[in-house]
């Protein structure tokens, strides 16, 4: 399918939220309503490897978009994967804020809702690494309705902002989850305890949330990056038929391929 991207801009109050775009071209020339889907980045920005996942998704007939997270630490920001690259990108997560967070969402919410050919009641995320955790939090937002949140570290024990005087860990805002949730995670991520997922599965459980776990075998973190080191080809291909068929399902298979 024949898509068009451009880089846009989200108002969020006095905030402007840099963000890439990426929607179908429409071949009658009419502006038929689509499912959107926001992609969430990883501490790394909006770089290369989002801007290609935002494109698959418009390639699959959905409004796909990719908010800045970060607009509001470092305008612009993009970096690769070196050692300097992950203490920066770190460095800019630990100044992030619920909150903030999922304002600037409901924002990127609002801005397709907006859209002509965006269909409002059908929007989903997609989430990884520090973006799987921001992406379980935004599953919470009462317009998503189908979650796919990707090797999201710390799920359990912290939350943007949080310290030991205030705050609660990501995974205390399950029951609030709207929609479905898929989780994905690879059993030799040094940055995820096989603990973890059970307690992020069981919290699931416990709400009755609509979901999905999937642990992949000789699968580290980051391995549904193919520009990192730790990509892992087969783990990726199965996960990214999960998602297609999470949010065929649930966003509305018919709009994804009008």
């Amino acid at each position: 399918m024949e898509i068009q991207t451009n880089q846009v801009q989200i108002k969020n109050g006095d905030l402007q939220i840099a963000a890439y775009l990426a929607e179908p071209v429409s071949e009658s020339g009419s502006e038929s309503q689509r499912p959107a889907v926001i992609v969430i980045q990883e501490i790394f920005g909006v770089n290369s490897h989002i801007r290609d996942v935002t494109d698959r998704f418009a390639r699959l007939g959905y409004v796909a978009i990719a908010p800045a997270i970060y607009q509001r630490l470092a305008l612009g920001f993009e970096a690769g994967y070196t050692a300097e690259d992950v203490q920066l990108g770190r460095k800019y997560k630990e100044q992030t804020q619920v909150d903030e967070l999922l304002s600037d969402l409901s924002s990127t919410i609002a801005y397709l809702s907006a859209k002509p050919n965006v269909s409002s009641a059908a929007i989903g995320c997609i989430g990884f690494c520090f973006g799987g955790l921001v992406a379980y939090l935004a599953a919470t937002l009462p317009e998503i309705k189908a979650t796919a949140s990707f090797y999201g570290a710390g799920i359990p024990v912290w939350s943007p902002g949080m310290s030991s005087e205030n705050g609660k860990p990501t995974i205390a805002y399950t029951p609030e989850i709207k929609g479905t949730l898929y989780g994905f995670f690879g059993i030799a991520d040094a940055s995820i305890p096989p603990a973890h997922v059970d307690q992020i599965k069981a919290a699931l459980q416990q709400s009755q949330i609509p979901h999905r776990i999937f642990r992949y075998e000789n699968a580290a973190h980051g391995f549904f990056c193919d520009r990192r080191s730790s990509y892992q080809p087969e783990a990726a291909a199965d996960a990214w038929n999960q998602v297609q068929e999470l949010f065929s399902r649930l966003l509305g298979a018919d709009q994804a391929k009008a």
